[in-house]
């Protein structure tokens, strides 16, 4: 574990701050939940996403929409991608999700891209392909996406109605 050298009182309420630098770096947004560990003597926080609860599922999910479709599929939680299915699987799994997704993550929006055209999916990676991008709202909270694409043929009403009912599917399966 690194050490930040910074040194924090805890309030009459029990209460501490975390600096503003460390929850940029982190990307943790006010109003996040954190999940608190304890081993011996030490305290660790670790940001929590309901989307880790569901790897497998989202796992099982990407494998068979890219085994049906021949297309690439990313299902994210609000900061990285937690499942990849179809090309270059290493490539994207685990790494942070670009500013234009988060943008579209917080707007809600669907995105459907049906030519080929240059988008970041994650942090400075640029892919020319057609796409679709689903939010997965659980709780009335964006929580990640579902985007199927690929680099060699365009996206078509099948993949934006499977984008869509997959991100509706996770999204329902949490709230349970």
């Amino acid at each position: 574990m690194k050490t930040t050298g910074v040194v924090r009182r805890i309030d009459d309420l029990g209460r501490i701050v975390i600096p503003k630098e460390i929850r940029r770096t982190l990307r943790i947004r006010d109003g996040e939940s954190l999940e608190i560990f304890v081993e011996d003597e030490m305290i660790a926080l670790k940001k929590y996403s309901s989307m880790n609860d569901l790897s497998d599922i989202c796992k099982d999910l990407a494998n068979t929409i890219n085994q049906i479709l021949s297309k690439n599929v990313l299902i994210t939680d609000r900061d990285r991608v937690i499942s990849v299915s179809g090309n270059n699987k290493n490539k994207y799994i685990n790494k942070n999700i670009s500013k234009y997704l988060e943008e579209k993550l917080k707007n809600r929006e669907i995105v459907v891209e049906k030519t080929m055209s240059n988008v970041e999916f994650i942090d400075n990676l640029k892919e020319k392909c057609s796409y679709t991008i689903s939010p997965i709202i659980t709780n009335g909270d964006v929580i990640g996406t579902v985007v199927i694409f690929s680099d060699n043929d365009n996206i078509t009403d099948l993949e934006v109605k499977l984008s869509s009912v997959t991100s509706s599917f996770l999204g329902k399966h949490i709230e349970e």
